[in-house]
């Protein structure tokens, strides 16, 4: 830490157990300011920076995109904060994450029912296999 109270780009990846290649990444992509540097050109990180690389994380770790997150930073910058705009983006990706929940879903009953098919699992047929083989798209159309 310099006497500005600025930590290296080291320290604040250990603080947030954060890669430092994805720190440089976020950097990269300006999802926050560039951070001054120190007499030995290193990179020194303050507490704004710090909070910003909070939100992204948890906003990353909700799965919203790298796109989502710039919006819902820019959106948490301005004074206003409308409110109305988050809930707009917030509610998009709910929806694609229950979309996403529905496919888990179907693979899930899918999984289940090969699998109990496979229930002896000792025979040379084996439903599991001939399943991943069989492609659906693949099958003649029966008018």
């Amino acid at each position: 830490m310099d006497p500005s109270g600025r930590i290296a780009i080291g320290g604040l990846a250990k603080h947030t157990g954060t890669n430092v290649e994805t720190i440089r990444y976020y950097e990269r992509l300006g999802l926050w300011p560039v951070p001054p540097r120190s007499a030995g050109g290193y990179r020194l990180y303050g507490t704004e920076h710090l909070k910003r690389l909070s939100f992204i994380r948890r906003a990353r770790a909700l799965g919203f995109s790298i796109e989502e997150v710039r919006t819902l930073l820019r959106l948490a910058d301005e004074r206003k904060r409308p409110c109305a705009e988050v809930r707009v983006v917030a509610g998009a990706h709910l929806a694609d994450v229950r979309a996403k929940l529905a496919d888990l879903k179907a693979m899930e009953r899918v999984l289940k029912e090969t699998v109990a098919r496979c229930v002896g699992g000792t025979g040379t047929q084996c439903p599991l296999i001939d399943v991943l083989y069989d492609d659906p798209s693949q099958r003649p159309i029966i008018p």
